[in-house]
């Protein structure tokens, strides 16, 4: 039986540490000279972007509408905390990484909770008496939604037919045209005017 070649890490760790310690150095330098902290590498950049993006494929994150939202705050969480790295203390800057983005994407899920209540409660609490457009022809008119729903057909409509209650509709209605008009109107169609 072969064995199952091991797959190469879309992160190589080595290189990532070798990468940190030279930034590091970097930013000891710039900090002994009262200059600004250099910006990473394309490298590291790249590592960043490659955690994020691999970790959002899991299957607690995959179905998230603004996956590229918390992809984008892994990354800036990155850059914001990547000085805090110490290579002393650690010599996996992988984990390191990876820990930020995953609380850095809990956040955002939260952030995005919070938004969704405050919508669907800004929706449950608007007024219903709202206006409404319906489109007729190439034209478009407005008409109030009560309006609407005042014309919406009757609530018999949707009850389930019963064959003695047809025959009775049935032999009461002229034609059937007495549905479709007013009180006034099937007065006038019988002959009552």
């Amino acid at each position: 039986m072969a064995k199952r070649q091991k797959g190469e890490h879309y992160v190589d760790n080595k290189v990532f540490l070798q990468a940190m310690v030279e930034w590091k150095e970097k930013c000891a330098l710039a900090e002994e000279a009262g200059e600004d902290r250099p910006p990473v590498t394309n490298y590291i950049g790249e590592c960043f972007l490659k955690i994020a993006t691999h970790l959002s494929y899991r299957p607690n994150f995959i179905n998230y509408t603004y996956k590229d939202e918390m992809i984008s705050d892994g990354i800036e969480n990155c850059l914001q905390y990547a000085s805090n790295f110490n290579p002393e203390k650690s010599k996996n800057p992988f984990t390191y990484f990876t820990q930020i983005i995953y609380y850095a994407f809990l956040r955002r899920i939260q952030k995005e909770k919070k938004q969704t209540h405050v919508k669907n409660k800004i929706v449950e609490e608007t007024d219903h008496q709202s206006w409404t457009t319906m489109t007729y022809d190439d034209r478009s008119y407005s008409i109030p939604y009560s309006f609407a729903i005042e014309n919406l057909p009757n609530e018999d409509v949707y009850k389930p037919k019963n064959k003695k209650t047809e025959e009775k509709k049935k032999s009461t209605t002229k034609n059937g045209l007495e549905r479709f008009m007013d009180e006034d109107e099937t007065d006038a169609v019988r002959g009552y005017d």
